[in-house]
């Protein structure tokens, strides 16, 4: 079985294929960061343009490598949400298009599910029931995955996700946009505790989180000093992640106590990580667990977590008909193929 996968949740246009016997055979990304890094963030507009720029092309390179066409094509999946309105219109057009024309099924995918799905992708010892941290620019959230299309949401972010945070506060460091990994390089020459910021949450028994109180303590210290140097910033950078790392293994801890679950899942963009991957690989080690992750270059948006969730939903005979589109604030807990 073979599906081509589409992605165009936010800024960047994923095509790939994938086939259940031969894994991914291409993963083609077109990344918009320098659109819009001169802005501070991305642009919808500016963002829902350059899918619809790129997005024939990028299929079409991926069929013709592949040797691919509607006659080995057994579905195509999209992403219908959550993320911008533009840019899951273009994916989702295409995707119906092709679909109509080809007489193949389509697969409406939530984008965190395929997040959530990916680490599957390298490591067959990954099996539901697992406990699931989904780390993004957009979300943060604790899932209880106990199969294909049934997840239970434990906790997420009252206010900003993590990955939202992180760029925010590299922006405020002064690095470019996003700057999730520059602030985290950074921080590797920062020294710990030379700044004490608030951990919120972190001893309620809940596992909600909230970061927007952290986000505006890290500002307001970077804008308070008036002769900011590198070791400075360096040294915010290093607290600011030792402080995001505690509150993430803390409530995975508290999660895992809950859920009963050994088996623990992160993904998303903030899944990339090491010194996260590292403390929370000591902490479930020490409750006899196991931490799966997928391979960096599949922690950012792409179309293989696509066209692999839409292979997994086709192998259990849920799909969707053409009228089916997007889902832009569609949540991974609400998933219905009925």
């Amino acid at each position: 079985m073979r599906v081509l996968g589409i992605e165009t949740s936010c800024d960047e246009t994923g095509i790939a294929i994938y086939d259940s016997k031969l894994g991914i055979l291409i993963n083609n990304i077109y990344s918009q960061i320098n659109t819009h890094s001169k802005y501070g963030g991305v642009v919808p507009e500016l963002a829902a343009r350059s899918h619809n720029e790129n997005i024939i092309s990028l299929i079409k390179d991926a069929l013709l490598k592949t040797h691919s066409s509607k006659n080995n094509i057994n579905g195509i999946a999209y992403t219908a949400g959550p993320g911008l309105v533009g840019s899951l219109l273009v994916g989702a057009s295409i995707a119906k298009s092709l679909a109509y024309a080809w007489n193949i099924p389509i697969i409406t995918i939530n984008h965190m599910e395929g997040h959530l799905l990916s680490p599957m992708l390298n490591n067959n010892k990954l099996s539901f029931p697992f406990l699931a941290l989904l780390i993004s620019g957009k979300h943060t959230q604790l899932i209880i995955a106990n199969d294909i299309g049934n997840y239970n949401l434990l906790g997420e972010s009252l206010d900003d996700a993590v990955g939202e945070v992180f760029d925010k506060i590299a922006v405020a460091l002064g690095l470019k946009y996003p700057g999730g990994v520059s602030l985290s390089m950074l921080a590797n020459h920062g020294f710990s505790n030379k700044y004490i910021f608030p951990k919120p949450l972190i001893n309620k028994p809940n596992l909600m989180f909230s970061f927007s109180g952290l986000k505006t303590s890290v500002i307001n210290t970077i804008y308070s000093l008036s002769n900011i140097d590198y070791q400075d910033k360096a040294n915010i950078a290093r607290s600011f992640e030792d402080t995001i790392i505690e509150i993430l293994v803390n409530k995975c801890a508290k999660a895992i106590n809950v859920s009963k679950l050994k088996r623990l899942v992160i993904a998303g963009g903030v899944s990339a990580n090491n010194k996260l991957r590292f403390h929370l690989h000591n902490m479930i080690s020490k409750k006899q667990g196991i931490l799966f992750y997928p391979k960096k270059e599949l922690c950012t948006d792409n179309g293989v977590m696509i066209a692999y969730a839409g292979l997994l939903h086709l192998k259990n005979g849920k799909y969707n008909n053409l009228e089916t589109s997007i889902k832009p604030d569609w949540q991974i807990y609400s998933i219905n193929y009925n």
